[in-house]
């Protein structure tokens, strides 16, 4: 049984964010609690590229029709991602443990999952911030004296009104933190998601739709309290999250570094007159 899960820490280190194996093997507990044997074997066969389910089915060597069916569960648990078009074939992918499972299992805390998260969480930390940045930093779309000039890809409202569907869900950093009693009374309801990352955050219960101007709002709220805006790192954009430096684990660990700038995808150099 440790073999598949130790198949399947090896699959998700070899995505962009990675798992690295640690000498405790915590770990291997957090994926033991997430998956179960035969959803581990499973796991290893799903890619980074969207397929439909005959395709990992041919790969596991399992009938199609079951292969479909345990690929939908594991979408609903937040194992792996899944587009599920009413007009075409549902088609799946793998999803990287953050930002990803780890996200997806929102709603699913408990102390001990937090303890082994809390844990591990500065490893995997230094394993994602040295391979892909999976978040970079905008400005919040205000002038300030200095004279920077932003570029439209590069502010918040821009990226947002670009969009044709909206979501927020709670914050897993603000969540976890309070649940240990810890944290700050920053916005719970601070995580923004978009088109189909919407469509499976809507399908899984763990957010709820709102409108662009909604969506505006809480950009509003995020900058009158002080947080940090920083999308996914691509040009199409599936989530904003709004972080504090209180909760949010990406700039925890980015205060710990020597150089925390070098870590950060953006654009933007400062520089003086």
């Amino acid at each position: 049984m440790s073999d598949v899960y130790a198949r399947l820490r090896e699959h998700l280190d070899g995505l962009p964010a990675g798992f690295p194996a640690t000498e405790s093997g915590v770990e291997l507990r957090i994926l033991k609690r997430l998956f179960t044997p035969e959803e581990a074997g499973l796991a290893v066969q799903v890619g980074m590229r969207l397929e439909p389910a005959a395709a990992i089915a041919a790969r596991a060597g399992l009938p199609e029709a079951e292969a479909q069916e345990r690929l939908r569960q594991m979408s609903r648990k937040g194992l792996i991602f899944s587009i599920e078009a009413p007009d075409r074939p549902h088609v799946y992918m793998a999803a990287q443990f953050v930002i990803g499972i780890w996200e997806y299992h929102v709603n699913a805390l408990d102390p001990e999952f937090i303890r082994d998260m809390d844990e591990y969480i500065p490893i995997l930390s230094r394993s994602a911030f040295g391979r892909v940045p999976q978040l970079r930093t905008i400005p919040v779309g205000q002038s300030i004296s200095a004279g920077v000039e932003a570029l439209p890809y590069e502010q918040a409202e821009e990226l947002v009104r670009k969009q044709t569907k909206f979501l927020v869900a709670p914050c897993i950093c603000r969540r976890e933190h309070q649940i240990k009693g810890q944290g700050c009374d920053k916005l719970m309801e601070s995580c923004l998601i978009f088109g189909w990352g919407a469509e499976y955050y809507a399908r899984n219960g763990l957010g709820r739709y709102i409108t662009l101007e909604e969506t505006l709002d809480i950009l509003k709220k995020a900058e009158a309290q002080g947080l940090v805006l920083q999308p996914s790192n691509a040009q199409e954009i599936v989530n904003i999250c709004l972080c504090c430096g209180d909760c949010c684990q990406v700039l925890k660990h980015l205060k710990r570094l020597p150089v925390p700038a070098a870590a950060v995808a953006s654009p933007f150099v400062a520089a003086l007159d």
